[in-house]
């Protein structure tokens, strides 16, 4: 699918006595430089119309490969084209940032999936499991944060009404990152460990623990034909015994696989969009 991408211009900045506020005629997006230590990592930001500054979401995206595609052939999705006018006709400003190695950061690092691809066939599962988890708590939550930091610097964002939102491996990133930083206000984990929650102890421990350990409410998405719906189960359960502000949402299967499942965030937009927005809306206080 060939991504459209528009260049975003600010339109007017109000001289209104009120510093910081801006006022955008149409919906627009610009590619941008996120550094993250040595890497510049490239991202799309959009602005919604309207005034802000706007309530913003950092969006995390799935384990990626340089290629494109994983070992059996299937390819990364990637479909900020898809996602980011969702968010922004909702009056989000929305961050889609390509973590290390990925997509319009190809170069400039070495993307998880490759790196748990290759430690898994040279040493198993127990070691891709190893890897993936330490991936998760150290150079790719070092994009997370980056991005997070590049988000309310912005001038068109209100920092203090951030969310994250995040898909698979991007979904579990999204649940550390709300471990991470109490100041983010929701997060939104789509299929988070769906594909790996049954191969990795490690990786459902971790994950119990961060809900447990955060004040961020969380939305937990799986579609019934996910690979696996256990850990929104689990993780929703350990948050309900805590008392931790949280939803679970498990939809209809879509599609005729489980990676059709795993990939319920682009195929049924429309499905999830008001459930989604409902959470946002009521936790980013709008």
């Amino acid at each position: 699918m060939r991504w459209i991408i528009f260049v975003c211009l600010i339109d007017i900045l109000v001289g209104n006595g009120t510093d910081g506020v801006f006022a955008t005629t149409r919906s627009e997006s610009r590619t941008v430089t996120v550094p993250s230590g040595t890497l510049k990592l490239k991202a799309i930001f959009w602005c919604p119309q309207g005034r802000g500054p706007f309530p913003a979401v950092l969006f995390n995206h799935g384990s990626g490969h340089s290629s494109g595609f994983d070992s059996a052939g299937r390819p990364d999705h990637r479909h900020p084209e898809l996602l980011a006018p969702v968010f922004v006709r909702h009056g989000y400003a929305f961050l889609y940032l390509f973590r290390r190695g990925d997509g319009l950061s190809r170069g400039q690092g070495t993307p998880a999936g490759d790196l748990m691809e290759k430690e898994f066939e040279a040493n198993g599962q127990e070691a891709r499991n190893r890897i993936q988890l330490r991936l998760m708590e150290t150079d790719e939550m070092d994009d997370v944060l980056a991005g997070l930091a590049f988000l309310r610097a912005l001038p068109e964002v209100d920092r203090n009404r951030i969310a994250v939102v995040g898909q698979s491996f991007g979904g579990s990133l999204t649940i550390l990152a709300a471990e991470r930083d109490s100041s983010l206000k929701a997060a939104v984990a789509f299929s988070a460990g769906g594909y790996s929650w049954d191969r990795s102890p490690l990786l459902r421990t971790r994950l119990l623990a961060a809900v447990a350990n955060t004040s961020v409410p969380i939305l937990l998405i799986h579609a019934a034909n996910d690979y696996s719906v256990t850990p929104g189960e689990s993780l929703s359960d350990e948050m309900t015994s805590l008392k931790k502000a949280h939803q679970l949402k498990i939809y209809p299967a879509t599609g005729h696989t489980p990676d059709d499942g795993h990939d319920f965030i682009h195929r049924e937009v429309g499905t999830w969009e008001s459930d989604v927005f409902r959470f946002l809306d009521h936790y980013l206080q709008r």
